[in-house]
């Protein structure tokens, strides 16, 4: 399939995989770059040594193109910067923050650059600042969240930039990939369908929890932080969201209490302190597959609904 954004990557498909941190990591990246999507290698606050090495593993099973997603408020931001144009990668993608001091460089190397918004204000921004095109991301996602929904977002970011438009937030299915087309965006970006994927190596209980989930199944604590979170809706996860509510629990004491909680989830499978990020899509993950059966299960179903 021929979009913008497949001419702009070089890929088959116009699908990205979400960069997921403690979970997109090479052996996830390189199969859904090899299936003819785009893979994603998360940054994190990794140390830029561990996130070469992926990179490397990476391309050890690759030849197809794949990107780094930057955290940019995270302390690790400017190395990893500085290491996709090392390592001659083909995109990155950023989020939590402005990439505008590093777009010049970036481009420069020929790393094409699509910052994640949840605004049409900050999708002006970055296509001002440069960028190549623009991930939308809805409310609908898994981990940190803007709180406008997909379908109310994409067509008022296609409306307000020049630049092509990448839906995210929501989409687990080819049914979702053409009604992102129809809100005018040329490609998807795809977390929690991956979850599920068997290269994905998260803990085992975490793709239980995903793979269990119902449409209900899904909570968003940590609105009173200003970094709002969806994930699945666990023991840990409403004792949150209470402490929230009742007032017994600071903004201060929530960020004590989460900190390294992705990691207790996707490396430990710590159901007690884990925190298990997924998209309000997760009902619709009901098996665990591989990535090249995704993919091709996604774009069968696209094909079918387009034609």
């Amino acid at each position: 399939m021929n979009t913008k954004i497949t001419e702009l990557l070089g890929i088959k498909y116009p699908i990205l995989q979400g960069g997921m941190a403690w979970i997109s990591e090479h052996k996830l990246a390189a199969a859904v770059s090899n299936s003819g999507g785009a893979g994603i290698i998360a940054g994190g606050n990794a140390p830029v040594d561990v996130i070469r090495s992926e990179i490397r593993s990476a391309k050890a099973l690759t030849d197809k193109p794949f990107g780094l997603n930057i955290m940019l408020m995270s302390p690790n931001s400017e190395d990893l910067a500085q290491l996709a144009i090392d390592e001659k990668l083909a995109f990155v993608t950023t989020g939590a923050g402005s990439p505008g001091k590093f777009i010049e460089g970036w481009k420069s190397a020929g790393v094409k650059v699509i910052p994640v918004i949840p605004s049409v204000m900050l999708a002006k921004r970055m296509a001002r600042a440069g960028a190549d095109a623009v991930i939308a991301e809805g409310g609908e996602s898994g981990g940190h969240i803007g709180e406008n929904s997909t379908i109310c977002l994409v067509p008022q970011v296609v409306d307000a930039v020049e630049i092509p438009v990448i839906a995210a937030g929501g989409i687990a299915d080819g049914r979702g990939v053409a009604a992102a087309f129809m809100l005018g965006a040329v490609g998807v970006q795809i977390g929690t369908r991956f979850l599920s994927a068997n290269e994905c190596q998260i803990h085992e209980n975490y793709k239980k929890l995903v793979i269990g989930a119902k449409d209900t199944d899904t909570i968003v604590t940590g609105r009173f932080t200003g970094h709002p979170c969806r994930g699945v809706k666990t023991k840990f996860a409403r004792s949150l969201a209470e402490g929230e509510k009742s007032g017994e629990l600071t903004p201060e004491r929530f960020e004590e209490i989460t900190v390294g909680a992705l990691k207790k989830a996707a490396i430990d499978g710590n159901v007690e302190e884990g925190s298990f990020l997924c998209g309000a899509i997760a009902g619709m993950v009901n098996a665990e597959q591989s990535a090249s059966q995704i993919i091709e299960e996604i774009m069968k179903k696209v094909k079918e609904l387009l034609e």
